[in-house]
């Protein structure tokens, strides 16, 4: 038996799983191909989707999942075969390969024994197998994509109308402004610090390739010597070390063990040794960036995430045949991704902002471009369009749209909180409307939660009256009979009396009823089935899972038959 087989055999509880074997070092005989790549992936994906995640890797790979205490995280077990589709998965963001895991690992009182015995787990590591994947998922990995920013001036920008021509940036600002109620949305593009984030990603084939050549003309020449660095993820507050410190004496370590050489940019592997409280992960990244670089070729102000978009997706589980529409696309990740991975659907991208409206177009091209590439043959095309209009009057039918997925304006670097009071409720009643009664689902991200929820529960001007029997109420009247209405909580209203009622209980309990039911603004029309909390570039915030109630729509001036139904 060699010396890391002793080695392995004296760390205790190191497997992922109770029953998980393939990554301990067996004693030597004959092993099955399948029995000798049997490995523990381990993938990071977006905070609060990790249940999405796992749904995923349990339908396309057929694995079960575990979802790691460190949020963020999740693990699986694959056969070497499989390796190529998990690079293929929509909801990952980077990838790595379980070297070990100690789920319990007792740290020593100083720092200087902790660090030491960091020293001496490198040598103690069952390498082997996890090195064999990372030789393997060399040619399934994608590599580095090169980004640029472009040096933009504001008057001088040419965008392209479709039609071969170039249009002065400025025009169609001067066009889009002329209109009163679009002015405002406009507003983030007078930032020029948002203009500085507006970058393309520049396809420089040549340049990559250049550099690939360099780097494997590099590698010929002493082809022995691989180049490594090691990143620590650490988490926990009881922990007498640093990140950086960790770091550096296990990687010291692993260069003393395999006699490589470090290298913090230009690195062959990257050794991942990730701490969460008492839990140790060492791996072997798998992925050079993250995953959820792909489709998007124009961005934008608040371009969305590839993965967050396909979390939000499959949260409303689309059917064959469903209409989903995105009323407030910005640079159409959303739809996009929806048209890649459910192309039984037809998806619909549409934004108030022409500028927004052309980087979809030009994002869509450039996915049909690509996919002519890689079959090598005239694309049909994908059941994905995009086109301008305003959110609160949509040019669609009532209850003809089956799922709204869309990210709302979050107040900060688009749009502003004051404007939200506004913008979210004539958003909601017009989603309401042209989504399907009963069936009909909205997806909605923002980050201000606090307007949200008020909206759609505490929207006094969405239903300003209320029946009970016989009796029709108005909120008015309620006020003029001395109720202050107060909400430290959606689930919780508290009734604080100005002055003193004559009433019995029977009143009182009908009052209650009455409030309660006036004030649930936007809920008559939608019920909220779940929430999950995301990290959105370092804000808290929420996705809503809402269901269309079976309430036929009726715009607030039908109620005194000032407007015909839709």
């Amino acid at each position: 038996m060699s010396d890391v087989q002793e080695a392995t055999n004296q760390l205790l509880d190191v497997s992922l799983h109770e029953n998980q074997e393939s990554i301990q070092v067996m004693e030597s005989g004959p092993r099955s191909e399948s029995e000798q790549f049997q490995v523990t992936i381990g993938a990071t994906v977006p905070t609060g989707f990790e249940q999405t995640a796992a749904d995923e890797v349990t339908e396309k790979l057929g694995s079960s999942c575990q979802i790691s205490r460190d949020r963020g995280k999740i693990y699986f077990d694959i056969s070497v075969e499989s390796l190529a589709q998990v690079h293929c998965l929509r909801s990952v963001d980077n990838l790595f390969v379980v070297v070990q895991e100690f789920k319990d690992y007792q740290f020593k009182e100083t720092k200087e024994e902790v660090l030491k015995d960091f020293e001496e787990l490198a040598g103690k590591l069952p390498w082997s197998d996890p090195l064999k994947v990372w030789k393997i998922n060399t040619s399934f990995k994608k590599k580095k994509t090169k980004r640029k920013k472009i040096n933009q001036n504001s008057g001088k920008e040419k965008i392209d109308n479709g039609r071969g021509d170039k249009t002065d940036e400025r025009d169609v600002k001067k066009a889009f402004t002329s209109n009163p109620l679009d002015s405002h949305i406009l507003d983030y593009y007078e930032n020029p610090a948002i203009k500085e984030e507006v970058s393309t990603l520049v396809g420089d084939d040549l340049a990559s390739c250049k550099d690939e050549t360099d780097e494997s003309s590099k590698e010929e020449t002493n082809p022995e010597v691989l180049k490594f660095r090691v990143t620590c993820n650490r988490a926990g507050e009881k922990h007498c070390f640093s990140s950086n410190e960790a770091a550096r004496d296990f990687g010291g370590a692993v260069q003393e063990y395999f006699k490589w050489k470090a290298d913090m940019t230009n690195f062959d592997v990257e050794v991942l040794l990730n701490i969460h409280d008492h839990e140790i992960v060492v791996g072997i990244a798998l992925t050079e960036e993250s995953l959820h670089r792909r489709n998007i070729t124009h961005f934008g102000p608040t371009t969305l995430r590839s993965t967050v978009a396909y979390g939000m997706l499959r949260l409303c589980a689309p059917q064959p045949t469903d209409i989903i529409v995105d009323p407030m696309c910005g640079t159409g990740a959303i739809p996009i991704e929806g048209a890649t991975e459910w192309s039984n659907c037809y998806h619909i991208a549409g934004d108030n902002n022409p500028l927004a409206v052309n980087r979809a177009a030009n994002n869509i091209s450039s996915l049909l471009s690509k996919s002519q590439i890689k079959e090598g043959r005239p694309s049909w095309g994908l059941p994905i369009d995009a086109v301008q209009w305003d959110i609160c009057n949509l040019p669609l039918r009532t209850g003809s749209v089956d799922i709204i997925v869309t990210d709302m304006p979050f107040g900060k670097r688009m749009g502003s909180k004051k404007r939200n009071w506004n913008l979210y409720p004539a958003c909601l009643r017009e989603m309401s409307r042209v989504c399907r009664p009963g069936t009909g689902r909205a997806v909605l991200l923002t980050q201000d939660k606090k307007c949200f929820t008020k909206v759609l529960y505490v929207n006094l001007k969405a239903q300003p009256v209320t029946t009970l029997g016989s009796f029709k109420v108005d909120l008015g009247i309620l006020v003029q009979v001395g109720f202050v209405f107060s909400s430290p909580s959606v689930c919780s209203w508290q009734l604080r009396p100005l002055v003193a009622l004559e009433a019995d209980c029977q009143l009182v309990t009908f009052m209650l009823f009455v409030c309660t039911q006036a004030l649930s603004g936007m809920g008559h029309v939608w019920r909220k089935v779940h929430t999950v909390w995301v990290n959105i570039g370092g804000l808290h915030a929420a996705v809503y899972l809402l269901k269309r109630t079976p309430q036929a729509f009726v715009h607030p001036s039908e109620q005194d038959g000032e407007r015909t139904p839709w």
